[in-house]
């Protein structure tokens, strides 16, 4: 196999545009730079917030819970997996609680001013649409 430390340098290029493949939800794309970083830097913890990103805007949650739940066991100060985690568990009906007060963490205590824009929308959607009276699935008649 071919020498891969020359592509090195473009690591994060090849994870930005798989977070950008996510977002113009094109998986193939996503999977593809994020196994492409994998083989950089098998050790970094952004490919598997990544898979796990992917996992959440399928609303793939106990998969997404999983992936930043293993990055924050390695990580426990990961900002980013940590928020993830709380919208993840903000979606789950079983586990809005948990959530929130992850959320609410991260609002508080980040140092990334992104993190707490993310956390504290995050909240507030959970407050208008999760947990508003009569949301959700209703039973049927």
């Amino acid at each position: 196999m071919e020498d891969l430390s020359k592509y090195d340098e473009d690591f994060f290029l090849f994870l930005e545009a798989g977070f950008i493949a996510i977002n113009q939800a094109d998986e193939d794309a996503a999977v593809k730079m994020f196994k492409a970083c994998e083989l950089l830097r098998p050790d970094n913890s952004l490919v598997q917030v990544g898979i796990g990103y992917l996992h959440l805007h399928k609303l793939e949650l106990k998969n997404a819970i999983k992936c930043f739940e293993e990055v924050l066991a390695k990580e426990p100060d990961n900002e980013m997996a940590k928020t993830f985690l709380g919208i993840a568990f903000s979606l789950t009906p079983d586990q809005v609680t948990q959530g929130e007060k992850i959320l609410e963490e991260a609002a508080k205590d980040s140092s990334d001013s992104d993190v707490k824009k993310v956390a504290n929308t995050t909240l507030d959607f959970v407050e208008h649409f999760v947990k508003k009276p009569g949301g959700g699935a209703q039973p049927s008649k």
